[in-house]
């Protein structure tokens, strides 16, 4: 029976458990495998918050709105993922997606979202 190698289809010679004909194919197989599997959670994170960016992005024209929540959700935004807060002097924290923040308060029994943009006075002294 004539065995090849799992990366580069090379006839095999030696051993019979033999897999790679080589250390390079073994390691150039696995890195491509890995690769190829790889959806990991950092591209998860890192998708969600480029979507919430947008989300946001295009719902803030003016610098200031307010919008029903549901309706940010219904689009995609998840309101877990966000880049860093920020505290206001009344003690409300908005939740940001790069520069685009968003808090959420309840207004006649429905849940919406203020969104800002970030100022330069927002940054820390």
């Amino acid at each position: 029976m004539t065995r090849y190698c799992n990366y580069c289809n090379e006839k095999l010679e030696g051993r019979m458990g033999k897999k790679f004909c080589s250390s390079y194919c073994r390691s150039a197989f696995f890195y491509q495998k890995t690769k190829e599997n790889e959806y990991t959670l950092f591209k998860k994170i890192d998708k969600q918050l480029k979507k919430n960016r947008k989300i946001l992005k295009g719902y803030n024209k003016a610098g200031l709105v307010t919008i029903r929540k549901e309706k940010l959700i219904k689009e995609g935004f998840d309101p877990k993922y966000f880049t860093h807060y920020w505290k206001n002097n009344k003690g409300q924290v908005y939740l940001f997606c790069y520069e685009y923040g968003f808090l959420n308060v309840k207004d006649k029994q429905k849940e919406k979202y203020v969104l800002i943009q970030w100022q330069a006075y927002m940054n820390p002294s």
